[in-house]
């Protein structure tokens, strides 16, 4: 290898390793790791086989997964963790309870990290990460 090629190879590196450690740093917030703490240590949450996380803390605003959203709604997503509800409609006594299980959760997961002394605002963002993990397509 000529000297400019392992000069311009050195520089190329450097400015990778630069801008993935800034990247790094400037997505690092150890306090996201402390509020999935508080729900991980939550005894209720953890029996429910959907795992909330908090994935961001910007300014009092805290992002909290969620396996459901408007393109995504809870009927899709409960036959997923619930194989019995599988074939049921969403009007179904079974299909009800575990809707009103899923709303229970939530409502705890939002409510143990609003009385944060640094979170001000909730927000929930769809968790395609969770269907990716778990082997399910997404419409």
């Amino acid at each position: 290898m000529d000297r400019f090629t392992r000069n311009y190879s050195i520089a190329v590196l450097l400015l990778v390793v630069g801008l993935l450690s800034w990247w790094f740093l400037a997505s690092w917030n150890p306090r996201v790791a402390d509020l999935n703490r508080i729900l991980e240590a939550d005894a209720e949450l953890a029996s429910y086989p959907y795992t909330f996380r908090v994935v961001a803390l910007d300014e009092g605003v805290a992002t909290l997964s969620s396996p459901r959203d408007f393109d995504h709604p809870a009927y899709r997503f409960l036959p997923l963790i619930t194989p019995e509800l599988a074939g049921k409609p969403q009007d179904h006594p079974d299909m009800v309870a575990a809707q009103e299980r899923l709303i229970h959760h939530q409502r705890r997961a939002q409510a143990l990290i609003i009385q944060q002394p640094d979170v001000d605002e909730i927000r929930w963002a769809f968790d395609r990460r969770w269907y990716t993990e778990k082997g399910f397509p997404l419409p």
